[in-house]
């Protein structure tokens, strides 16, 4: 039930971000635009201002690709850069049957070849948005600059988009796919104005342009490196002032790549100290644990608290390549030492009290000693 509900809110999602993009490409006028030097001009002159010689059979073509590395790492914030590229050709032009009476022909001639030069804009996309949306939950895009537009590309052209995602920690390894629903405008048709537009006043306008909207939605895919996750996941054992014990520190791979070789290490610093800061693993496969055992002194300054011990593991990766993860941080506690009386301290003490005794019995003595002296010279 609630893998079905996240399905949901996925679809809904995707749908409410094509649903903004039509709705921002409707803000854009598609009526027919008039040609050069008449943007000022809002009179549409409708086909009887007008002749069509030529009809063009092409339009735009867009592509779309990640530049550089598709691969990228759990956890990762990253500039993901999209290249759209604009592959369109035209396939051939179709000469119409028609005929200005009023003009000789060969000025018609040069009116229509000229028509068939304009025509050879069909092929350029304008006004393109492109939105990024992720089908997953693993993989983020940030809002903010989630449409990006391209005022016009020509066919052989290329251009830039770039967006910003975030790769959950937990993803899977795998191949995710993102898509880029966008939308372009395009030259559908171009129509000579003919001598009577200037009844309408547009005395400088020469073509009509008939423009279509496309939408469609292109498909990338990225992938997430498969490699392991380490982590700690258990802590036993601690530390006493003036003292040196043995912490046991556990291990995971939680992900599907295997950790070869594994070294476990720790820093420690002061008040903390410890001869042997490396610990070989071995092998860790996915969902295994492996225990290291370290040897750490508490010198007798240490405050009682928990300390935290930076740790890392270098292992050799599926490539054959040397790899770090990340830092873990092990909470160790350091208790106060315990008050305990030696064997030699207690035998010292001893010593001096029977010492003390001796003083003190022989100081009796010699006092009684006196008063029985002074007591004969009194008889």
């Amino acid at each position: 039930m609630i893998r079905v509900s996240i399905n949901l809110r996925q679809s809904m999602i995707k749908r409410f971000a094509i649903l903004a993009l039509i709705l921002s490409i409707l803000s854009v006028s598609a009526f027919p635009a008039l040609g050069n030097d008449d943007e000022t001009n809002f009179l549409i002159p409708d086909h009887g201002y007008t002749v069509n010689y030529y009809r063009s059979y092409g339009e735009p073509a867009l592509q779309a690709s990640i530049t550089g590395n598709p691969e990228f790492n759990r956890g990762e914030s990253a500039d993901l850069q999209i290249k759209i590229a604009n592959i369109g050709v035209i396939d051939g032009f179709q000469r119409l049957n028609v005929n200005q009476k009023t003009i000789p022909d060969s000025v018609e001639e040069a009116l229509a070849d000229a028509e068939m030069e304009e025509e050879k804009d069909c092929t350029i996309a304008k006004n393109i948005k492109a939105i990024l949306v992720s089908d997953t939950k693993y993989i983020k895009v940030e809002p903010t600059a989630s449409l990006q537009t391209v005022e016009e590309l020509k066919t052989g052209y290329t251009t830039n988009l770039r967006y910003t995602i975030k790769i959950d920690g937990d993803a899977p390894a795998g191949n995710y796919e993102l898509l880029l629903p966008i939308s372009y405008q395009y030259q559908a048709n171009v129509r000579t104005a003919t001598a009577d537009i200037i009844n309408l006043g547009l005395t400088d306008t020469k073509y009509v342009r008939d423009y279509k909207t496309k939408t469609e939605t292109l498909k990338l895919r990225v992938s997430l490196e498969n490699k392991p996750k380490l982590e700690v996941t258990n802590v036993s054992g601690n530390l006493v002032q003036g003292e040196s014990r043995a912490i046991e520190v556990t291990y995971k791979n939680s992900k599907e790549g295997v950790a070869k070789d594994a070294l476990a290490r720790i820093i420690v610093m002061s008040p903390l100290s410890a001869e042997k800061t490396i610990v070989r693993l071995g092998d860790i496969g996915p969902g295994e644990s492996k225990t290291a055992r370290f040897e750490i002194s508490a010198s007798p300054e240490a405050i009682v608290k928990n300390y935290g011990i930076n740790s890392e593991i270098k292992y050799i990766n599926e490539d054959g390549e040397t790899s770090f993860s990340e830092n873990m941080k092990i909470n160790v506690p350091v208790e106060a030492t315990e008050n305990k009386f030696s064997i030699t301290g207690v035998a010292i003490i001893l010593i001096i009290l029977i010492a003390l005794y001796q003083i003190i019995n022989v100081h009796r003595k010699g006092n009684k000693n006196n008063e029985n002296a002074s007591g004969d010279e009194n008889e």
